[in-house]
């Protein structure tokens, strides 16, 4: 299992990224203490370090650290100018968290077969064996070793707001979805 370190991002991202953040399944509160610093970014910026780092994924880093600080509507208005399966990716998770699970569906469908699918169904599977508190069919749909986002959209709306084991489960999946999105984003860049 890959684990994600946000120092190797550099002490700009880093300090975007930490402390760690549990986002919830829904929209959030924005966390207004880093939107200057989230303002601050430029994606040029980003595609400088490294040097002929892709634009278009310096730009997806951008849209996921507005996301990560519950900045939906920023998040957006980057993620929608994105037009490859991974800006449709952020694009997804922006709507799944707003929650419009229509849209969101809609956005998974353009993405297809993304490439941090197969690590992300492995995470699942693992955090969903490692939580003896949620629901254990939860536990089992995710032990298919196959990442299916529909499932997850669908799973989302069913769980969100309620408090539950299987609320938090789905959370922490959500991160580590975010970790590795995030990830591929900055170093395939």
């Amino acid at each position: 299992m890959t684990t994600f370190d946000p120092h190797t991002c550099g002490p700009q991202i880093a300090e975007l990224l930490l402390p760690e953040r549990l986002n919830e399944l829904g929209p959030g509160r924005a966390n207004q203490s880093a939107r200057e610093r989230l303002e601050s970014l430029r994606p040029h910026d980003l595609a400088a370090v490294p040097p002929g780092r892709d634009l278009q994924l310096a730009e997806a880093c951008c849209a996921g650290l507005w996301l990560y600080h519950d900045f939906l509507d920023q998040s957006h208005e980057i993620s929608q100018g994105i037009e490859t399966a991974t800006g449709s990716y952020w694009h997804g998770i922006m709507h799944r968290r707003e929650p419009d699970a229509g849209n969101a569906k809609y956005w998974f469908r353009r993405v297809g077969l993304h490439l941090v699918f197969s690590e992300l169904a492995e995470q699942a599977a693992a955090l969903a064996r490692e939580d003896h508190a949620s629901e254990a069919s939860l536990a089992r749909g995710f032990a298919s070793g196959e990442w299916d986002p529909f499932r997850f959209i669908d799973l989302c709306e069913k769980v969100r707001g309620t408090g539950s084991p299987n609320e938090l489960l789905c959370r922490r999946i959500a991160q580590a979805e975010w970790r590795l999105l995030f990830d591929y984003c900055w170093n395939e860049g």
